[in-house]
């Protein structure tokens, strides 16, 4: 199974880069791991956000393909303990997915036709995070839910 992390927005600023870079890297012990950083349209600035969301919404549907399981990152996803991450993940693996895209929204969320075509949606916290800190923490709750599958010591409970 092949992780990918999809992020709609700008190249990772450096406060946050040297974090992703590591825990990017620590998965590729388990499972080969990718980074996309789809950028917005051009003329994001004129768009209202119901077009924005919807242009961002074609870029990645286009960059989908039938078989990736896509999760939504999204406040009204699924809040899931680090375990119940790692027996999701696990899950994933063991019913063969080949790629499991985690998908960070733009600015203004994910648009529905998105949202529609997700498998799951997952939400980090109640709490409102910049979207540069979503992407370093979502790599370092990945990278520990495989560590609890492998029963390594990173995760101390």
């Amino acid at each position: 199974m092949k992780i990918q992390f999809w992020s709609v927005g700008k190249k990772n600023d450096f406060y946050v880069n040297e974090g992703v870079t590591e825990f990017s890297g620590r998965l590729q012990k388990y499972f080969p791991t990718e980074w996309k950083i789809i950028s917005p349209p051009k003329n994001a600035a004129q768009l209202s956000v119901q077009e924005l969301k919807k242009k961002e919404g074609e870029l990645i549907l286009a960059n989908l393909q039938k078989e990736d399981y896509l999760v939504a990152l999204d406040e009204r996803g699924k809040l899931y303990s680090s375990e119940q991450l790692a027996q999701f993940l696990q899950t994933r693996a063991n019913e063969s997915q080949k790629n499991i895209i985690f998908l960070i929204g733009g600015a203004f969320g994910i648009d529905e036709t998105v949202m529609l075509r997700a498998n799951a949606k997952w939400s980090l916290s109640p709490l409102t995070f910049p979207h540069q800190l979503v992407r370093l923490i979502l790599a370092e709750q990945v990278y520990r839910a495989c560590t609890i599958i492998k029963n390594e010591k990173y995760h101390h409970i």
